[in-house]
């Protein structure tokens, strides 16, 4: 038996529930693992709110690190006792024990923490497709500028990092002065808080009127306007999230008039379909945090147990950096 926490229905925060579940032998491609530690992403909220529509009843969460217990026919990169960590579909990942597909299961570096590979592996892979992956088509090379939202956050304060270290000058927004601090405190070269300036005209300001090659944008709604006027002439618009709501159909038309944009609608989940992809990715990013380019914040714990007030507060922008659910 194991606990986890299920959905009955989409709704509200109140909708998650532990109970307990019978957990079974790992069939062919798949491991069983026994989590040490959760990581909790926006993305559950979209799972719980049925923005993201599940079949019921449901367990959520897409993050977690811990121990192999069972190996299943045809795996052949991990054992049992193995340290290991994901990002990884189907959902499951808020209990104690879980049956999943091991291609997405990567081995945990021994110089990793488990709660570091909890609170890293979806943000770190996201902030890793985006810097590295999703490019304008004149490309990034030190010094150019990016727009990145919402950079307090998990995804974000990795990505601050990551494009410091790769050299790019990264214009950080968030909704206050603290997280602005932080932003710049991670590698931001500028911060800008969009509930006080108008970030667009900041934007300008700050790259002397020529606006930046990407915007990385997982706000949605509130700031996909404004970001279009960010972009230069065949800038990127990079969408990977709907914190604010998804963004409301717009006429392609009005991308030639602002400058031949580009758009894209990015999700981790397409660049993790294979084991080998999964692999290389996660190499890199290990590689970075185990080199200290990148340090994992961990700014909020929950017991399992607690994970209504964890979605509450993720939902109220009261958390910076990663959030973990403890067990």
């Amino acid at each position: 038996m194991s606990l986890a926490v299920q959905i009955r229905q989409h709704g509200g925060p109140e909708e998650l529930q532990l109970v307990d579940v019978t957990v079974g032998a790992p069939g062919p491609g798949e491991v069983r693992i026994r989590h040490h530690a959760i990581g909790l992403n926006f993305i559950d909220v979209y799972h719980r709110t049925g923005l993201y529509p599940l079949t019921m009843p449901a367990t959520i969460g897409m993050e977690g690190a811990g121990v192999i217990e069972a190996v299943g026919e045809g795996v052949t990169h991990l054992q049992v006792g193995d340290r290991a960590a994901y990002a990884s579909n189907p959902p499951g990942a808020y209990c104690e024990v879980r049956v999943m597909p091991a291609k997405c299961v990567c081995k945990l570096p021994d110089a990793i923490s488990f709660e570091t590979g909890a609170a890293m592996m979806l943000k770190g892979l996201t902030a890793q497709y985006l810097l590295k992956k999703t490019l304008p088509v004149q490309g990034l090379q030190p010094g150019d500028f990016v727009l990145f939202h919402a950079a307090a956050g998990g995804v974000g304060l990795i990505a601050c990092q990551w494009a410091r270290a790769l050299g790019l000058q990264l214009i950080a927004t968030a909704g206050t002065d603290a997280k602005c601090q932080l932003a710049l405190a991670n590698g931001a070269a500028h911060a800008i808080n969009y509930q006080t300036e108008d970030f667009a005209a900041r934007v300008k300001d700050i790259t002397g009127g020529q606006g930046v090659k990407v915007v990385y944008d997982s706000v949605g709604k509130d700031t996909w306007d404004k970001s279009l006027e960010c972009l230069r002439p065949f800038g990127l618009m990079a969408s990977f999230g709907n914190a604010s709501g998804p963004v409301p159909p717009f006429a392609p038309g009005s991308l030639g008039a602002k400058g031949s944009l580009y758009v894209t609608r990015q999700t981790l989940f397409t660049h993790i379909t294979t084991r080998e992809s999964t692999q290389a990715m996660a190499d890199e990013l290990f590689a970075v945090v185990a080199s200290g380019q990148v340090q994992i914040h961990i700014a909020q714990r929950y017991p399992l147990a607690d994970v209504q007030q964890a979605h509450r507060d993720l939902e109220a922008r009261k958390t910076t950096g990663s959030t973990l659910l403890t067990l």
